[in-house]
């Protein structure tokens, strides 16, 4: 499966951007999928989780509240709807998908994914 991820953008502190996710070659319907985020010279970190289902979601302790994500399997796009933004959340956004047969797993390490997007830039201004 090849991913896609757009939405990125330029956008003020306290503001909100959609990112998606769109998977061409194959359906996203066996899939786990994940967003990470990256900042130049640090590591790649885990941000959100959604299970096969839909049913399941996790997130980092430090977008709870603001960021939401879900899927469309029709679409087979994983979606990343971020609000209240702030500069901390500057990064490039990587989304990432890991085959699974259970359909309630989630899942949160870097190394659990084996399909990656290139990235959308988020640029949060203060």
């Amino acid at each position: 499966v090849q991913l896609q991820a757009s939405g990125g953008g330029l956008v003020q502190a306290g503001g909100s951007l959609r990112l998606s996710c769109a998977a061409s070659g194959s359906t996203l319907r066996n899939y786990v999928v994940g967003w990470f985020r990256q900042v130049p010279g640090k590591e790649r970190e885990f941000v959100a989780t959604i299970s096969r289902s839909a049913g399941y979601t996790d997130y980092a302790d430090s977008v709870k509240g603001r960021f939401t994500i879900s899927r469309d399997s029709a679409k087979s796009t994983v979606y990343l709807r971020m609000n209240n933004l702030t500069p901390e959340d500057t990064a490039v956004y990587h989304c990432a998908a890991a085959w699974r047969t259970h359909s309630n797993i989630i899942l949160k390490t870097i190394e659990a994914y084996t399909y990656w997007g290139q990235g959308t830039l988020v640029t949060v201004s203060s």
